[in-house]
This record gives C-alpha cells, sequence and structure tokens, in this order.
C-alpha cells in the first residue's frame, strides 16, 4: 500500500506555526552581548535616558543623537524600567514587533486569500534570514516593517473594500512609523499606493484616501508632537542633525562609508530571503498571467519600488531591503502552496548550510595574506570557535538533512521544506550568530565590566564601540591618547601607542595603559 503523505490538522499548523515564531523572533535574545554599531547605540541611547530621565531628546555618550526619532527608545526604556538594563530587555520590543509583524501577514493573507497560504506566508517570513536577524536587534527596523506592513496592506484592503475605517488604520500605523524611524514610513507607502491606485486608473481614489481630513488628523496627532517638542528644544540643530544629515543626505550621498553599486542589493536579496530563495524565482514565471491579479500587482509593486529606490540611494544598507520583504512573503505563501516536489527548492539552503561548512576551510587559506593584525586576530578567534563547536560538521550534518528531509514520503512537500528552511535558519541564528557575537562582541563587555569594577575612566582610540558604554554605565572620550591614559583600542594600532601596560587583549581587542611619562623613542 502506498504510504499517503502527512497532512496536520489546523490546530497543529497553528502550533507550528507559533513554535516558528517563538524560536525566530524570541528564543536566546538575552544571551549574546550586543553587536556594534547599531545594537550598542541605539542601547546606550536608551541606557542614558533611563538614567538621566529626559524623555524627548536622545544622547549617545553624552553628545546629541539625531540618528532616529523616539519611538523605539520610548519602547526600549519601558522594557529596561521592567526587566532592568540587559540585552534581553533592549531587544524585547523588536521582537514582539516582529511577531505583530507576522501576525498582520497572517490575518491579511487569511482576508485576501486563505488561512493555508497565510500560515505558509507567515511561516516564510519568520524562517528569513534578515527578518530572524533584526527580529533579535535592538534597533528601530522590526518597528518600521511593522508599521509598513500594517499601512500598506490596509491601503490595499480599503481599495477593495472601499471602508474608511482602513484609511484610519493605514495612517495611524504611517504615524507610529513617522515617530519609529522618520520619513520613509510616509514615502514607501505613498509612493507604493500612488503607483497601484494609477495601474487600476483610480487615482481619484487614492487622492480622497490621502486627502482624508480624519485619517490626517489622527496621523499628526500620533507623529507631530514629538517633533514640535523636539524642535522647541533643539531648534535648527534638529533640523540639521535628523532631517538634513540622516534622510535627506542619505539618498543624496554614501555615509559613513555605507556605499555600493546598483547592483548592490541583488545579492542583498537572495541572501535575506533564505531559504526562500528559490521561490523568489518562481514568481517570474507566467509574469502576465498572475500580473491579471491586482493582489499581485500590489505586491510586485511594493517590492520594486523599495528595491528600485534604494538601489539608486546614496547610502546602502542590507536591511534597507527588509523594507520590500513583506510583499515577498505574502506572493511565497501563495506560491509554496501549489508546490508538489521540494527538493529543487531546498537545494539553495542546503547549498548555504555547505557553504558555511566550507567557512573554516576558506579562513585558513585567507589568513596568510591578511596583514592587518586585528583581522588575523579575529579570525584566529574565529577559526577557534569553529574548531572548538565543531562548526563545520554541525553545518554538513544540517545541509544533508535539510536535502534528506525532501525524499521524506511521510510529510507534504510543503512541510518538508520549511522543516529544511528551519535548518538552516536555526543553524544561523543558534550556532553562527552567537560564536559571532563570542567573537566580535564579548571581549567588548568583557573590558567594560573590567573599567567598571576598577573604576577605570578610559579613552576610546580608533575603534568606536558603543556597546562599551552599556556594560561599563559610563562614558568614554575619544581622543588622542596622553601618558597616563587608559586606552580601549585594537591590536594592530598598538605599536603608534608605543611601549605600554597590557590591561586586557583578546581577539584584537585591547585595554592598555599608557605610561605616566612620554617615553623617546
Amino acid at each position: 500500500m502506498k504510504l499517503q503523505p502527512y497532512k496536520p490538522g489546523r490546530n497543529l499548523l497553528l502550533a507550528g506555526l507559533a513554535l516558528l515564531v517563538f524560536l525566530s523572533f524570541f528564543a536566546g535574545i538575552g544571551s549574546g552581548p550586543l553587536f556594534d554599531v547599531d545594537e550598542g547605540a541605539f542601547s546606550e541611547a536608551t541606557r542614558e535616558m533611563f538614567v538621566s530621565k529626559n524623555y524627548l531628546t536622545t544622547y549617545l555618550n553624552g553628545q546629541l543623537r539625531f540618528d532616529k526619532p523616539i519611538l523605539v527608545y520610548w519602547l526600549q526604556l519601558l522594557s529596561v524600567k521592567s526587566f532592568g538594563i540587559n540585552e534581553f530587555a533592549f531587544r524585547l520590543p523588536s521582537s514582539i514587533a516582529a511577531a505583530l509583524w507576522a501576525g498582520a501577514i497572517f490575518l491579511f493573507v487569511r482576508r485576501e486569500r486563505n488561512e493555508t497560504e497565510a500560515i505558509f506566508a507567515t511561516a516564510l517570513m519568520a524562517l528569513s534570514l534578515q527578518v530572524s536577524i533584526i527580529a533579535k536587534a535592538a534597533i528601530a527596523d522590526a518597528v518600521l516593517n511593522l508599521c509598513l506592513a500594517v499601512t500598506l496592506t490596509a491601503l490595499f484592503t480599503h481599495w477593495r473594500t472601499r471602508r474608511r475605517s482602513w484609511i484610519y488604520v493605514a495612517f495611524a500605523a504611517m504615524g507610529f512609523g513617522m515617530l519609529d524611524k522618520g520619513p520613509v514610513a510616509i514615502l514607501i507607502p505613498v509612493a507604493v499606493s500612488f503607483l497601484f491606485f494609477l495601474a487600476q486608473k483610480e487615482l481619484k481614489a487614492w487622492f480622497r484616501a490621502m486627502l482624508n481630513p480624519k485619517a490626517i488628523a489622527l496621523f499628526l496627532a500620533i507623529a507631530l508632537p514629538w517633533y514640535v517638542l523636539e524642535y522647541r528644544e533643539q531648534g535648527q540643530a534638529f533640523i540639521d542633525g535628523f532631517f538634513m544629515k540622516h534622510n535627506v543626505n542619505r539618498f543624496g550621498g554614501s555615509m559613513e562609508g555605507h556605499s555600493g553599486s546598483l547592483l548592490y542589493y541583488i545579492p542583498v536579496v537572495l541572501i535575506g530571503l533564505m531559504p526562500s530563495t528559490g521561490l523568489f524565482f518562481g514568481l517570474f514565471t507566467k509574469l502576465r498571467e498572475r500580473l491579471s491579479e491586482p493582489l499581485w500587482q500590489f505586491c510586485l509593486i511594493w517590492f520594486a519600488f523599495v528595491f528600485l529606490f534604494f538601489s539608486l540611494s546614496g547610502t546602502k544598507l542590507p536591511h534597507y531591503m527588509i523594507y520590500g520583504y513583506t510583499p515577498l512573503f505574502i506572493l511565497f505563501g501563495a506560491e509554496l502552496s501549489k508546490i508538489e516536489r521540494s527538493w529543487l527548492l531546498a537545494l539553495w539552503p542546503a547549498g548555504l548550510l555547505l557553504l558555511l561548512a566550507a567557512l573554516p576551510l576558506v579562513l585558513t587559506q585567507l589568513m596568510p595574506s591578511m596583514e592587518n593584525l586585528f583581522i588575523q586576530a579575529q579570525l584566529q578567534g574565529f577559526l577557534a570557535e569553529m574548531a572548538a563547536n565543531r562548526f563545520s560538521l554541525l553545518m554538513l550534518a544540517a545541509a544533508a538533512l535539510c536535502l534528506l528531509l525532501q525524499f521524506l514520503p511521510l510529510l507534504t512537500p510543503r512541510l518538508r521544506f520549511i522543516i529544511g528552511g528551519a535548518l538552516l535558519t536555526f543553524s544561523f541564528n543558534f550556532v553562527a550568530m552567537p560564536m559571532a557575537a563570542r567573537v566580535m562582541q564579548q571581549p567588548v563587555k568583557e573590558v567594560a565590566q573590567l573599567a567598571r569594577r576598577e573604576g577605570l575612566e578610559i579613552v576610546m582610540w580608533k575603534v568606536y564601540y558603543p556597546s562599551f558604554f552599556v556594560y561599563s554605565g559610563s562614558f568614554a572620550e575619544r581622543r588622542k591618547p596622553e601618558p597616563g591614559d587608559v586606552v580601549l583600542t585594537s591590536i594592530d594600532r598598538l605599536e603608534k601607542l608605543g611601549p605600554v601596560e597590557r590591561l586586557y587583549g583578546k581577539h584584537g581587542i585591547m585595554l592598555v595603559r599608557m605610561p605616566s611619562q612620554p617615553t623617546t623613542r
């Protein structure tokens, strides 16, 4: 008798989806040190707000910080007040926002398509490598993506139903997005909805929605008060620092070395969507037939606008592309529900696992060509960690299991693919990322704890680790060292300092004491 594929019931599928969301977004969020620069900067600004009780303006190392608006800091502050100053508290708002984002996708797809596609779309969103990273990061992006998802799906639902209540939902979410990350929360929804309504030849309906007085009033009631108060306190410095430097200038030119070619985001998308990359290429088969459906048009316009806009931007960062991932997950849910064979799709996550397994060999080959002492020390740290944790063996085993699962007759092709994809995401999240944290960030945390324990005043030279401020509970001067200073720097800078007393050294991160009197060389 031929074995029939296992088809779990609705409740079991929903329970499995909840488990995926928990493992991807919440599991282990307090177990590793904060990553620099972004996590350290956001967390330190929140810590300084907590200490100073200035809940209007953010500071970093005692200096004004205009990088982002206030919402994410308020959310982190609420978490810190509830759970203390620790990694779990700083990251929890992002995890909750990502879970709500997943919920928004599920509800939208269930409403517009069916519950099966909703489960698949949400599962693939939870397993996306890039999404699972920002969901556990103490930064503003998970909250922004929640706001973008709610705004745009509400606008589409309004187009389909013509119910004004969805306009109010969209503008409320846009207001919170503006309060979380600024004008990008307006730009993307306005541009995407305009292009979609234009494609439907319904521009009058778009203008009625966008110029709804009650919706605009709701948006302003949410977003405007903080901007007004911040301008009253900081004046032109706020306009120049936030709007000009961190918004206009980011598009017009490269900031902080974050530049790239027009093709920059192609590899970002291919890796960031893992394990669903194979489904991405399936979207372009029978494209003309698919584009006859308004939901497909809407989703492709959404992704295409984000991809093209940020490809043209002067400043390029990998997480910008996540703003266009929600529509892809919606489409992926429909694609996955139709597949009959999963092994071709599984080649993508299995291939990445094999590349990770080869990483120790690649790093060993690279070592002799690396002249920078800091890079050498970091690579040695990675190689030691990989050897101690049998990294290659674990990645090979995960790759083999990912492929073998695709031929297990008791599971449906959809379940085989999702379970195989989970092997990649969880291998990355629970093996690779903790290893990176131990090499790159654990020394910074240990140095900060040493400085706090010994009451040391630190000069940070030629390095920038905002997480140091979080863990030390103090500031650090960033300047050229002078006699008698205790200096946090990297191993490749020691020769320029001359004879020093080494207080700490690990993976190229050094804490040294300058001699009290300058030495002649």
